[in-house]
């Protein structure tokens, strides 16, 4: 990718914003109040200019937002397998993929975008393996509130009690309203309408999507109103509910995710959404992490990015031998994305499901020694190997603490806390009358 040079950037901003400090503790405020309104009237009109650019005619053509050019697009996929699903097995396999996700997000959240050094370190002083095989033992300032509810110790083997409190868990919940109150066949209208509804903040692209619903943008328009995040992460982590609503068919998976992500993103910011929630729906099915990975892919543009950057995963993939490998092939690979970019994110979790297979315990741990944003990565692989192994093939250390409640942050008393196990049975609900 050709980035821009972004190296001097805060360099420069720093030397304007101290030399004009100092400037007006000298006695010459008017005049370094001038140069900087005329330095911020420069900059903003460099904004106004790049906006303005469009997307090269090469771009727009193998990458598009409309859901039925994007179907025009895949590559050949099963589309559905859910006469192949096991109905013995599903309510296990529900389960499981659930107390994975849940456990991978709560094992990666409070050493989210930690350097590798920082979190070999950590585990040194209190005496752990690394990666991790279990819960932090302890984390640094663990009385700070994660989403104005969590303690950060409550994300810790002794201080948990309960699924602590994140984002990746929040919308997962919030999926799930949203199919319970407008069906499946909600519209990205129906979206915008349950997050004006439910959801009281958000961050980057959702942040960005929340504001311009509340200021009387339309859904359908709210992530593209000034809004540079709209191919991070954020809509990928929304995937899972649409993987488990449409267990075994990975085309509706992918239709519900796009319905879901276009209200945030845009371009590979949509498709991480719609190959994920593709990949969660064939797990229910298949064997191997890697074969979900695969039937998740034919459901985004072959000729995408994002399809590109996987592919790629999968070819180096057998050659990372531990975490440190995986992280190095994605910084080089992708030298100056953003850290919470969709496609560094996703081969990261490619990686850890290679490494780790259908071992639950080996997944998790790498993939958040891995770094970057290591909680939604570890979260969505859970789903992943969670649905395949099914509750019987994950150690209880991971869940036997969550003692059958999920903390959200969502707007209202009914969701602040719910039953694990009523929340799984809401999805099964879903996955058994398809």
């Amino acid at each position: 990718m050709n980035y821009p040079d972004f190296s001097d950037m805060w360099y420069l901003t720093e030397q304007l914003t101290e030399h004009s400090k100092l400037k007006c503790e000298y006695g010459a405020s008017q005049e370094a109040i001038g140069a900087v309104n005329r330095a911020k009237e420069a900059i903003q009109k460099a904004i106004e200019e790049i906006k303005a650019l469009q997307p090269s005619e090469d771009v727009q053509r193998r990458e598009p937002n409309e859901l039925a050019a994007i179907q025009a697009l895949r590559s050949d996929g099963p589309r559905s397998l859910y006469d192949r699903i096991d109905r013995n097995k599903l309510a296990d396999k529900m389960e499981g993929a659930i107390l994975a996700r849940f456990a991978g997000c709560t094992l990666g959240a409070p050493v989210e975008f930690w350097s590798i050094e920082d979190m070999e370190e950590w585990a040194k002083h209190l005496g752990q393996s690394f990666p991790v095989t279990e819960y932090w033992k302890d984390i640094p300032k663990p009385f700070v509130i994660r989403y104005g509810k969590s303690p950060c110790s409550a994300y810790t083997q002794k201080g948990m009690d309960g699924v602590p409190v994140d984002d990746d868990i929040t919308y997962t919940v919030l999926g799930l309203l949203i199919a319970e109150e407008y069906g499946v066949d909600f519209t990205v209208e129906d979206v915008g309408k349950a997050w004006l509804k439910y959801l009281p903040y958000a961050c980057t692209a959702e942040d960005i999507a929340l504001k311009n619903l509340k200021a009387g943008v339309a859904a359908a328009q709210a992530g593209e109103v000034n809004n540079p995040y709209c191919e991070w992460i954020g809509a990928d982590i929304r995937s899972d509910p649409w993987g488990y609503i449409c267990a075994g068919n990975p085309e509706k998976a992918a239709e519900l995710a796009y319905k879901d992500a276009y209200i945030s993103h845009r371009r590979n910011g949509i498709y991480g959404e719609m190959f994920f929630a593709a990949a969660q729906a064939a797990a229910f099915v298949v064997d191997d992490p890697i074969e979900a990975i695969k039937i998740g892919m034919t459901e985004i543009p072959a000729d995408c990015s994002l399809y590109h950057a996987l592919e790629w995963a999968l070819e180096v993939g057998p050659s990372n031998h531990d975490y440190r490998a995986a992280r190095k092939a994605v910084d080089e690979k992708f030298a100056g994305m953003s850290g919470v970019h969709t496609n560094n994110n996703a081969c990261l979790t490619v990686f850890g499901l290679m490494m780790g297979g259908t071992d639950v315990t080996k997944v998790l741990s790498e993939i958040v020694a891995m770094g970057m944003d290591n909680d939604c990565t570890a979260a969505t692989a859970g789903s992943i190997v969670g649905a395949i192994v099914g509750k019987s093939g994950i150690p209880q250390h991971w869940y036997k603490n969550f003692n059958n409640k999920v903390e959200t942050y969502l707007n209202g008393d009914e969701v602040q806390e719910i039953p694990l196990d009523e929340l799984t049975h809401r999805f099964l609900k879903f996955a058994e009358n398809q």
